[in-house]
């Protein structure tokens, strides 16, 4: 080396022992001068193939580059004058040595290899490039030092030797400076590159190198959400990373060795007080390096975890949500909505935050090993007693971690079925309060919830066990070290360099080994999530092939062959032995009971039942209209054009067709009003036509109709029968197949079949099956009214026709306050159809009526339409802005004050005792040796592992308090939730979506229970860590203090700008999550409509979006933790290094053993300082579930259920008697009255009929007898007895209704009938044989057992009406109220139904809103509301005779 050089390599007087250090030339002129080379030529080849396949297109030249070429190339020529200079020695005879020749050639070529990658970088569109940014940062680097070093000896010879080299190494110097200021900057975007539409691009992509590593491009968004609350047009669009990309998994460094191993170093230089001082400077400086380049690779290491783990939940969402459209309907049943709609939120979630820790299985051992190894040099054998300690740790870990996932299985279970027990409850709300059933499905969450609390008390319990474990791990390790070594030979001596070394050796072991049982327990988590995602997905699937969609017989459309169908491989087949050819454009109609298999034959059809024999074809598309209209949350165009493109002419004609355009003028937004789920703001009729409406205008070849005329009054049925349907309909020519239960249709179709217990039993046209004389002739002979009917059209019509139309608009401006109307409202307004329907075209005079009319109200202006955008349901608010100290208390007095206070206070004792313990060890290690040993070593052993054995006794204490406190906090939150909503009036109900309760009940809770009690812990633990890390160092350096003030300055800023802007993205994150869900249940439930329509494809794409824009707002958040940990551990890193350099200023009068622990302490800080920030905002942001839970729980509530004192009597009604005494009402403030001072009196046991237009008032009458709706003025009084003086259960469960729609909830069937079980069994067999379900029950093998699924799917909606008759005659009060309740139900079923009224309510008042009038012709007197007032009110042959409004009614129903 020294012939190359021409002097020596090394001089260690030189460099080490002196208080002035340098270098060698030798030495600078080698290794430092060739170290950028080594690098950048060891680098080359990898980064080449890195730019060979990422090419962004190229960047046009810019001044920019242009300089950096430039000064590139003015670089290489002062390195190559080096060497020219060299040549010219040689020349002069005066021969330098060859590392003259070689460093500046090496130098030279590197550079001008930099300069040329500056420009192919500029061709690959590179806009800031990484490696040439360390390149030029490592050139300065190793260039300080000779530059020092030529300034101090030039100082000390006083003249210049060398002038050329001298100069030239200046210019180069001051060169590569620039060149790295240069290379931080960006350049422009690439040209060619693939276009950014997004109108707000992640500035991730397009920013420079250092800004990457250091995270920077966030701070902008940072401070957007410092200055105010961000919203959704603030985040930034997603990148074009396809999810698919192998994430690269980067090495997180073994940086915390280096750590250890410097401080080791720290502490031996300040025993050695004669060490020149740099020494110690340059130590605190390495050690600082050290740390900040952990933080930046370990954040870059996390972002890709998190990023992974992203990918990994969008994928798993996606794959589920792929899945849940082509199960069999039998696997639906096996998991419910709620249960996979618990797969996508949680299991998915698992998984993600597994990845974050997969890397732990590699690189925790490696910590542990490297870690024994500094170890076992520092203390020699002694370790191994350490590591048997940690050894017998471990199983006792993975021991709990095993417990605490069997726990976790059955938590899961619990919360499954409360979430699906919540999820009937909202759906069936209004039922539940018409029966007064409230507290026996109250008792019923409540008694899941207990036990699901039983096992989070359990869990509680192990984890307070882990978490001593994990505080004492450490510290039974150290001990039994530190006994064993002192112990093991006199001679050993504890000094302050071994104790804290192994101490904070000891201290990197914990994390590793706390980690990998987390790990471990992860993974089982995992594991179970996986086990539940993976029996979904194997789940079969309707097999694709089971309708033959190719192949047919010539001129038919369908044809089914010896078909044999069930609803599962298991059940027994529900159709037998079907043969069935339908030629091409015919209408057929299906006929028979219910429960006969009518929709059965149509879901066969649609390939929705599992064929066990036989073939189905079907040639073309299919529309489907099942039996209850399923309705999207979408506008009322959307659900109507269901993806087609939108035609005009074919849109309106469709609307008239359906009946709808009545109803657009009725509500709020005309076609753009915003429908709730489940059509929630149109009534049934209004549903099941505009699903009939989807069908027409999709255009298809085949149309399904599933008993579309049900649900709709008879006047509006036989208009959509004309103008949709039948012979003359919009859909002529087309094949269709119609279930019914509308005899007056059937003269009109082709052919009929007539389905018996699910076998076809004739089939033919109207006029062969009447001939046959077999069971449909006599089926038809009790229900065929007189079909020929005189059609007088008398002047009558024309007035009837003004009042509609003053009706029409009357009700037009009741709605043209914006309030979203509620259910009810609209369901009497949108019958309203009834005003144009009549206009069917039968004769022409009627036309020319309307004509009339119109003339003659010139004076009525049109309304102006109101803005189109009317939502009904408002959007879920998201709380902005700085999370309330009341909600933190709110939550502390749940848990109650007092624990609160004990918890602050124990964690305050545990700390104290912890110092305690190191200041013990500490003092030890400065005990004076005495020939070679130290004395009372048993004593200091003995106070050292009494403090260490406290410490954990008091964690184990603090956290079994805080859990107990925390469950108890979940008990109280919840209860008050549950109690609040089933007090809440219905309004809300019809205006907040179930989702969104459902996401108070799931996630909300969930939060309470499992998020916020091990937050605090951590928080409050990192807290107190860093408070007593502080007061440490300060007793021990005071000098310290000084830097403590801008420091916690800095820190404070980072993290008010982090919680603001964390705070709001977590809340945009979880409303944006909402969507998800909702669209995904919605799919579910309307399955076999998307599938019949084709339209999988597009639904899958819906709900790719909806993720994609929740993932707009979580990737930010990641970043948000990155930036937050990269400044938050330079504050970290700050305070070690002045710890460090304090220390070393100090170091005079320092004892070893106080600056061992004050450094071991600012080695920890960084960790517990980030970890605070982070807690504090996971606190903040999950605090808000109490905020969101706090929201629902104090919402409005209806009257009290029982009013102490004010009950009637026990026998009450009993006679029946309603009085109406000047009532008026209104939906809710601000909305016009419906009913307008109604004066009326019902004598006990008479039948009522209520008839009138939709919008007349029918159904709210209902709903204020039982005040569901509250009076504005006026009162309505039974048996004399004012019902709003009495709580509401003792009027609503003293009255029965069978409502509209038929409600079941899962259970078994006596459940349904009977929940608070009052009711014998001889009792309940009564009232199913009187409601003629006793045949149906007694034949289940289970009989009163029978399981009803979810919302009674597994019965027909006739037989689910039937329960609802069955449930009123168990009741048997004294007033029944009937409402529509004759809908879905065939004529025969429908006799029963009336005749069971009569005969076994025949002592009682009955009100019974009609839509068939041949139900009320026979009733004592009849109703006719109109507008909200009584129009006529007599018995119903004196209405006929009196020719008013009924008297039309009747005759548009063939019945006068």
């Amino acid at each position: 080396m020294e012939v190359f050089c021409g002097s020596r390599f090394w001089d260690s007087n030189l460099s080490i022992h002196t208080d002035n250090p340098d270098l060698t030339p030798c030495f600078q002129n080698t290794i430092l001068a060739w170290i950028p080379g080594i690098y950048l030529w060891s680098a080359l080849p990898f980064y080449l193939l890195y730019l060979k396949h990422n090419k962004r297109g190229y960047i046009v030249l810019s001044v920019l580059s242009r300089f950096k070429t430039l000064l590139g190339a003015l670089l290489w020529c002062v390195s190559w004058a080096d060497l020219f200079y060299s040549f010219h020695e040689l020349l002069q005879d005066r021969t330098p040595p060859p590392v003259y020749f070689v460093t500046p050639l090496v130098v030279g070529i590197t550079v001008l290899l930099a300069t040329l990658l500056i420009q192919y970088e500029r061709l690959r569109g590179v806009q800031s490039s990484g490696v040439l940014i360390i390149f030029w940062f490592l050139s300065v680097l190793c260039a300080v030092g000779p530059f020092r070093s030529k300034i101090m000896t030039t100082t000390a010879q006083g003249h210049v030797n060398e002038r050329f080299r001298f100069t030239t190494f200046y210019i180069y110097f001051a060169l590569i400076i620039i060149e790295l200021i240069l290379s931080c900057f960006k350049e422009k975007p690439p040209f060619f590159s693939p276009v950014n539409t997004n109108p707000n691009p992640c500035p991730e992509s397009t920013s420079g190198f250092l800004s990457r590593l250091t995270f920077w491009w966030f701070t902008s968004l940072a401070i957007l959400g410092y200055k105010r609350p961000l919203e959704d047009k603030d985040l930034w669009s997603l990148n074009e990373e396809d999810t698919s990309k192998i994430i690269v998994q980067q090495l997180n460094r073994e940086w915390d060795k280096e750590k250890a191993e410097c401080k080791h170093v720290l502490i031996s230089f300040i025993k050695n007080k004669d060490a020149p001082a740099w020494w110690g400077f340059l130590i605190a400086a390495l050690m600082f390096i050290c740390a900040v380049l952990q933080t930046l690779i370990l954040h870059q290491h996390f972002q890709y975890c998190f990023v992974t783990g992203m990918r990994l939940r969008t994928g798993i969402t996606g794959v589920i949500y792929r899945k849940s459209l082509v199960i069999t309907n039998s696997a639906k049943r096996s998991s419910t909505v709620g249960e996979i709609v618990n797969l996508m939120s949680v299991d998915a979630q698992r998984f993600m935050d597994l990845v974050t820790f997969l890397n732990m299985l590699w690189s925790a051992p490696l910590q542990i090993f490297l870690a024994l190894y500094f170890l076992w040099q520092t203390l020699g054998p002694s370790v191994l007693a350490g590591v048997a300690v940690m050894v017998l740790l471990i199983p006792f870990n993975s021991a709990i971690a095993m417990k605490t996932r069997a726990f976790q299985v059955e938590q899961m279970r619990h919360k499954d079925s409360r979430i699906k027990l919540m999820n009937e409850i909202l759906g069936g709300i209004k039922v539940l309060k018409l029966y007064a059933w409230e507290p026996s499905f109250s008792e019923k969450v409540l008694e899941i919830r207990k036990n699901e609390l039983q096992v989070l008390k359990k869990s509680a319990y192990l984890n307070s066990l882990s978490n001593f474990a994990w505080v004492s791990a450490p510290f039974l390790v150290a001990l039994t070290t530190f006994a064993v070594y002192v112990s093991v030979d006199e001679k050993n001596i504890l000094d302050a360099e071994k104790a804290f070394v192994s101490l904070s050796l000891f201290n990197i072991l914990k994390f590793p080994l706390s980690m990998l049982p987390q790990v471990i327990g992860n993974i089982a988590q995992a594991s179970v999530s996986l086990k539940r995602i993976q029996q979904f997905l194997s789940h079969d699937e309707l097999d694709p092939k089971c309708v033959e969609t190719k192949v047919i017989a010539p001129g038919n459309a369908i044809s089914v062959t010896n078909g044999t169908f069930s609803w599962g491989k298991e059940l027994k087949p529900s159709l037998k032995d079907i043969n069935l050819l339908v030629p091409s454009g015919a209408l057929v109609a299906i006929v028979g009971h219910v429960g006969c298999g009518k929709s059965s034959l149509v879901s066969a059809l649609l390939g929705e039942m599992e064929k066990l024999e036989g073939e189905v074809a079907v040639k073309g598309s299919v529309a489907y209209v099942p039996q209850q209209a399923w309705i999207q949350n979408a506008t009322l165009k959307d659900n109507i054009l269901f993806g087609q493109a939108f035609n005009d002419q074919k849109y309106q004609n469709v609307l008239e067709a359906c009946a709808l355009k009545t109803d657009l003028e009725v509500l709020p937004g005309g076609d753009q009003t915003e429908i709730g789920e489940k059509g929630i703001n149109l009534s049934g009729g209004q549903r099941q036509r505009v699903s009939l409406a989807r069908a027409v205008y999709s255009g298809s070849d085949i149309y399904l109709l599933d008993d579309p005329l049900s649900a709709v009054d008879s006047h509006v049925a036989k208009h959509i029968f004309d103008k949709v349907i039948g012979p003359e309909g919009a859909l002529k020519g087309k094949t269709r197949i119609l279930v019914t239960h509308g005899i007056s249709f059937l003269p009109q179709v082709d052919h009929i079949v007539v389905l018996v217990d699910g076998k076809i039993s004739e089939m033919g046209s109207y006029q062969d099956l009447l001939k046959q004389n077999k069971a449909f002739a006599e089926f038809l002979r009790n229900y065929a009214l007189d079909e020929d009917i005189e059609e007088d059209e008398s002047t009558m019509l024309e007035e009837e026709e003004v009042l509609l139309a003053e009706d029409t608009l009357s009700i037009h401006t009741d709605l043209a306050d914006n309030e979203p109307v509620t259910n009810e409202v609209r369901k009497q307004f949108l019958r309203q159809l009834s005003v144009i329907s009549s206009e069917g075209g039968e004769c022409p005079n009627k036309m020319s009526t309307k004509r009339r009319v119109c003339e003659k109200k010139p004076a009525e202006p049109p309304l102006p339409r109101k803005n189109l955008s009317e939502k009904l349901i408002q959007a879920e608010t998201t709380e902005t802005g700085t999370v309330k100290l009341s909600v933190f208390w709110q939550y502390v007095k749940a848990v109650s004050p007092v624990i609160s206070l004990v918890i602050c206070f124990l964690y305050c004792c545990q700390n104290a005792v912890a110092i305690g313990a190191n200041v013990w060890l500490s003092d030890w290690t400065n005990e004076p040796v005495i020939n070679g040993t130290q004395h009372n070593t048993t004593m200091r052993i003995g106070v050292y592992a009494a403090l260490g054995l406290l410490q954990g006794l008091i964690v184990l204490i603090c956290s079994f308090t805080l859990a107990m406190g925390g469950i108890n906090a979940a008990r109280t939150l919840h209860a008050a939730l549950l109690e609040n909503k089933f007090h809440t009036p219905q309004s809300f109900y019809d205006t907040t979506p179930t989702g969104r309760i459902i996401n108070r009940f799931s996630k909300d809770i969930y939060v309470i229970d499992e998020v916020i009690p091990p937050t605090i812990l951590m928080f409050l633990g990192t807290f107190f860590t860093s408070l007593s890390t502080m007061i440490v160092i300060i007793a021990s350096t005071p000098l310290f203090t000084v830097v403590i003030i801008p420091l916690a300055v800095l820190y404070f800023f980072v993290q008010r700008f982090y919680v603001a802007t964390s705070r709001q993205l977590k809340r945009l994150e979880s409303v944006s999550r909402s969507p998800i869900y909702s669209h995904f249940s919605e799919t579910v439930s309307g399955a076999s409509v998307i599938r019949a329509y084709r339209r999988v494809k597009s639904f899958v794409d819906i709900s790719d979006m909806k993720i994609d824009e929740n993932l707009k707002s979580y990737y930010p958040g990641i970043v948000s933790n990155r930036w937050l940990g990269i400044r938050v551990e330079f504050v970290g890193n700050c305070i070690v290094l002045f710890a460090a350099l304090f220390a070393v200023i100090g170091k005079n009068s320092l004892n070893a053993g106080l600056v061992g622990l004050s450094v071991s302490y600012a080695l920890q800080v960084t960790m517990s300082l980030n970890w605070m920030v982070r807690m504090a905002s996971e606190l903040e942001t999950n605090i808000v579930a109490v905020e969101r839970i706090k929201e629902y729980s104090e919402t409005e509530t209806e009257a009290p259920w029982i009013i102490e004192g004010k009950s009637p009597p026990e026998d009450w009604p009993s006679k029946g008697e309603l009085e109406f005494v000047n009532y008026s009402v209104r939906y809710r403030k601000g909305l016009d009255l419906v009913l307008k001072g109604l004066n009326l009196h019902v004598h006990g046991g008479e039948k009522i009929g209520i008839v009138g237009r939709t919008g007349a008032g029918k159904s709210s009458m209902t709903l204020c007898l039982f005040r569901i709706l509250e009076a504005v003025k006026g009162e309505i009084k039974i048996d004399g007895v004012k019902i709003s003086e009495i709580g509401l259960h003792d009027l609503r469960s003293r009255l029965t209704i069978i409502p509209q729609d038929p409600v079941l909830f899962s259970g078994t069937l006596r459940m349904n009938l009977d929940p608070f079980n009052k009711y014998s069994d001889e009792e309940i067999w009564k009232a199913l044989e009187l409601s003629h379900l006793k045949r149906f029950v007694s034949s289940q093998p289970s009989m009163l057992d029978y399981e009803c699924s979810e919302g009674g799917e597994n019965l027909s909606v006739g037989q689910r009406q039937l329960i609802c008759l069955a449930r009123a005659l168990l009741r048997k009060t004294r007033i029944l109220v009937l409402d529509e309740a004759t809908a879905a139900v065939d004529l025969e079923t429908d006799d029963l139904i009336q005749m069971t009224i009569r005969t076994q309510f025949e002592d009682c008042t009955v009100l019974t809103i009609a839509h068939r009038l041949n139900t009320i012709m026979d009733y004592t007197r009849v109703l006719v509301l109109d507008n909200g007032t009584i129009a006529e009110f007599d018995t119903p042959t004196s209405l006929i005779a009196a020719k008013g409004i009924f008297y039309s009614m009747a005759k548009d129903a063939g019945l006068a």
